[in-house]
C-alpha cells in the first residue's frame, strides 16, 4: 500500500497548531517504514503521528521535540527506494536571494495601504497592504490540490491529490480536504474539531482542539484570507520576488516564525500568494532535517457559496468513531 506521507504531514501541521500530546517515535518509525501496511496499521500511524512527535512542543511548551522518525536500522534496501515524482509534479524551490524590508517601512506600508515605487522593500509593504484590503472581503475558497512530500532519510517523494474547501464565517474557519486515489480520506476541521474519515476501514478519528482553536485557524488561514499584518505579527517576512504560477503573477514570500519552538518544526515557509485575491497558489514548508512539503493549488474559485455538506463526513450507519486521548 502506498504510504500517505503528504496527508500525514498535513495532519502534523494541524497538530503543530493544536498542541496535542506526544507519542513514541520509535514505534512510529518501525510502523511507517514497513511495506504492505494494512489499512488498520496506516490508520494507527495517522492517529499516533497526529497525536504528537513534532506537534506538541510548538504550543504545549514541552522541552523534547521529535524530528520525523528516521528509518529503522534494519530497514531493507528495497524499502528505501525513491518513488518517482509524477510528470506534472511541482518542483521544490531552491533557496532564493531574498530582500527584506526594514520593520518600520514594512509595517507602515502594510497599515496605510500605500503602494510605493518598485523595489524589494516597497514591494513587500505593498503586497502586505493589498493582502490587508483583500482579506476584508474574503469569504471562501475551493479548488484542487497536489501535495508532494519529500523524506530526505530515504530520498523518497510521495504525492497525493484531491480537493480543498475553505470558508470563513462568524463562528470561525471551516476546512475540508478530500483526498482521492488508492487510499481515499476526508479530513474536516470544524467547530474546534479535526475529523478524519477513512472509508476503507469505515472509521472516524476525532480530535478536539478547541483549547487552541485560534492558533489552529490561524495556521489553516495561512495564504487563505490571511491579513498582511497577521503575517508580520507571527513571522519575520521577506519578499523573495515575483513569480508567475499558472499564469498568475504571485508574490513569493519567505516566512520564518518568531516562535523558536515552531522553527524547530518548520524553519522556513514559502508562500506564493496572489495578493489581489489574497489566495495561495503554492506553499512550501521546510524542516530542519531537510524534509519538505510542497502544496500546489489550482482551479481556485473564491467567495462562492459552499454547501454545508462539503464539511460533513460521508459516513454510514456502521461507521466506527474513535477519540484518542
Amino acid at each position: 500500500m502506498k504510504r500517505n506521507w503528504a496527508l500525514s504531514i498535513l495532519l502534523v501541521s494541524l497538530a503543530v497548531a493544536a498542541g496535542t500530546a506526544q507519542t513514541n517515535p520509535k514505534a512510529v518509525s518501525e510502523m511507517v517504514y514497513l511495506d504492505g501496511l494494512t489499512s488498520v496499521a496506516e490508520a494507527d500511524f495517522l492517529n499516533g503521528y497526529i497525536a504528537g512527535i513534532n506537534a506538541c512542543s510548538t504550543l504545549c511548551g514541552t522541552k523534547q521535540l521529535w524530528n520525523f522518525p528516521a528509518a529503522p536500522a534494519n530497514l531493507p534496501a528495497s524499502q528505501a527506494t525513491s518513488a518517482p515524482p509524477a510528470a506534472n509534479a511541482p518542483q521544490a524551490t531552491p533557496p532564493a536571494k531574498v530582500a527584506s524590508a526594514k520593520p518600520d517601512q514594512t509595517a507602515n506600508a502594510a497599515q496605510s495601504g500605500e503602494h510605493a515605487a518598485a523595489s524589494p522593500n516597497n514591494d513587500l509593504g505593498a503586497v502586505l497592504a493589498t493582502m490587508n484590503q483583500s482579506a476584508a472581503g474574503f469569504k471562501s475558497a475551493q479548488g484542487d490540490f497536489l501535495f508532494e512530500t519529500y523524506q530526505k532519510v530515504v530520498d523518497e517523494k510521495d504525492q497525493q491529490q484531491g480537493r480543498i474547501y475553505f470558508r470563513r464565517g462568524d463562528k470561525g474557519v471551516d476546512a475540508a480536504f478530500n483526498v482521492t486515489g488508492a487510499a481515499p480520506k476526508q479530513v474536516v476541521y470544524k467547530d474546534g474539531k479535526i475529523l478524519i474519515y477513512e472509508p476503507k476501514i469505515n472509521q472516524v478519528t476525532e480530535r478536539d482542539v478547541s483549547k487552541n482553536k485560534s492558533d489552529v485557524e490561524a495556521f489553516l488561514s495561512l495564504g487563505f484570507g490571511a491579513r498582511g499584518n497577521d503575517l508580520l505579527r507571527d513571522y519575520d517576512v521577506k519578499m523573495a520576488g515575483w513569480e508567475t504560477v499558472d499564469g498568475v503573477k504571485t508574490a513569493k514570500l519567505e516566512l520564518v516564525s518568531k516562535s523558536e519552538k515552531m522553527r524547530q518544526t518548520y524553519n522556513k515557509i514559502l508562500l506564493w500568494v496572489d495578493p489581489e485575491r489574497d489566495v495561495l497558489l503554492r506553499q512550501q514548508f521546510f524542516e530542519p532535517s531537510g524534509d519538505y512539503r510542497l502544496a500546489h493549488y489550482t482551479n481556485m474559485k473564491l467567495n462562492t457559496k459552499l454547501s454545508d455538506d462539503v464539511f460533513r463526513l460521508k459516513t454510514n450507519g456502521s461507521t466506527r468513531t474513535i477519540k484518542p486521548q
